[in-house]
Parts: structure tokens; sequence; C-alpha cells
């Protein structure tokens, strides 16, 4: 069993507190082979719907660098970013990424509602009932069907079911996603069609996200390309997960799964 977390937060993310060093040491501690950095870049500034300033690519392959050579030999580390939100401003995001060092791996990703939900944040989305969020996942899945479709390179859509931690684990709902099978349907074609995959996120060991009726739906699909990442923003979450989830996959019909090194997938058997 080859362990890698391939979702991970440092420092380097306005949400997240420790070094890329640190938790390359949790990493290591956890059992881990190999663990990416995926800290989040986005084409509007944290909290706003206003293009940000150009990124500090330099903070985060400083940060890198310092993380290897203190866990040489000890641990594969890989360089990834989240990338969230591209469909705010797809031209803006493909002029931040102009600038990017070379990257093994990219999460695409969506965390706020379109501007009929005033750039909510998913962790703020606060609805009265049932069908209130349900409206809101709806709004969600339409920002993430205009990611799978754009032509940007990412490697991975990240965690599709996101809504459901912050609904369910939150907020208190018991919501699943039954009822938006066509809209999951599509978004997994398009991003078979164009060579991308997707993320099981291990939500730092609650529901998966997506959970197995999704990664199922996505194998029946031919979807292959699948990483397993833990979310972690603080070193107590690396790993978290990543072997019972990879028992998932294979109870889901799933006989391999991917790491990244310069954009391209190797393949772990599972």
């Amino acid at each position: 069993m080859y362990l890698a977390d391939y979702h991970t937060h440092s420092r380097i993310s306005p949400d997240a507190r420790a070094p890329m060093a640190d938790m390359a040491e949790a990493a290591i501690a956890a059992g881990m082979e190999e663990l990416c950095f995926t800290d989040h870049v986005e084409p509007i500034a944290w909290g706003t719907d206003q293009p940000r300033e150009p990124y500090d690519w330099q903070a985060l392959t400083e940060e890198f660098a310092r993380a290897r050579a203190a866990a040489e030999g000890r641990i594969t580390l890989r360089l990834g970013i989240e990338l969230g939100d591209a469909p705010w401003n797809f031209a803006h995001m493909e002029k931040l990424l102009a600038d990017a060092p070379e990257l093994d791996f990219i999460i695409g990703s969506i965390h706020m509602l379109s501007k009929a939900y005033g750039c909510t944040d998913l962790y703020y989305f606060d609805p009265a009932d049932d069908a209130a969020a349900r409206r809101g996942i709806a709004d969600y899945l339409e920002q993430v069907r205009l990611l799978a479709r754009w032509d940007g390179a990412y490697s991975v859509l990240g965690h599709l079911t996101l809504p459901l931690r912050y609904l369910n684990e939150n907020r208190g709902f018991h919501l699943t996603f039954d009822g938006f099978e066509t809209e999951v349907e599509e978004i997994f074609r398009t991003l078979i069609q164009k060579g991308r995959g997707i993320e099981l996120n291990t939500n730092r060991g609650h529901t998966p996200l997506p959970d197995e009726k999704w990664l199922r739906m996505y194998c029946r699909l031919g979807g292959e390309i699948i990483t397993l990442g833990s979310d972690a923003h603080s070193v107590e979450y690396v790993g978290c997960a990543i072997r019972e989830r990879q028992e998932l996959l294979r109870q889901c019909g799933f006989r391999r799964f991917c790491t990244f090194r310069r954009m391209e997938p190797v393949w772990h058997e599972l």
C-alpha cells in the first residue's frame, strides 16, 4: 500500500498556520511516503470578489525548499496548489499562473457561490431550510460545471461535494447530493473527456467528499484519474483516513490511484 496525501495547506495559505517543514514531519510520522502541498491560489483577493494582486510565488517556493531540505531522504515532497474559484475571472487566473514556478499538481476547486449569492463562501452559507440549501447546492454545481469546461491547467477536481461539509457538519442539515445526478454526471463526463480526474477528499476523517455513490458513478463512466487528500490545514490531520479511503476506492471498483510529478500522473496499485 503506497500512502500519499495530496491535499494539504501550510502557512502559505491564509487559513493555515503550520510551516511546510512541520507538515512534512507530520506526514512522516503518519507513515506517508509522499506529500503534496496544495496552498490556495485564487483569482480574487481572499474574502472579496476583487482581482487579487500578483501571487507571491517566491514565498511558496522558498517555503517548499526549506521543507524539502529538512525532510531530505525521508519522504517524497511535491509542490502543488489548490486553484480556487477560477470561474470568477478565468483570464486573471491564467495571468497569475503564467508566472508560476514548475508545479507537480493542481487541484481545481470551488469554494464560493455565484454573484447571485453575493460571493458567499460556502463556509458562511447559512440557508433557512432544506429547500434553500438545495438551491445553494445547485448554484455551486453550476460553478463547478463552468470550472470543468474550462481549458485551463489543473489536474483534478477537488472535493466535489464540499457544500455538505459545511451544511451537515456545521449547520446541522442531513443532506446529500441525491437529485443532482444529471449535473454530476455531466461534470464527470466533461472532466474525463478533458483528461482530468477527481480528488477523493478524506475530509479529515469525516464523510468523504465525494462519497461512495459518486465514486461508483465516476468509475462506471470510465474515470480513472483519482487522488487522495486529507485537506489538512494543521499537522494533526496530515494523512488522516488515507488508508481507509484507499479501501473505499477498492470497494467502488478502482484498481489504482494517482500521484503526480510535473503535472503527469504516476500510478499506484490499490
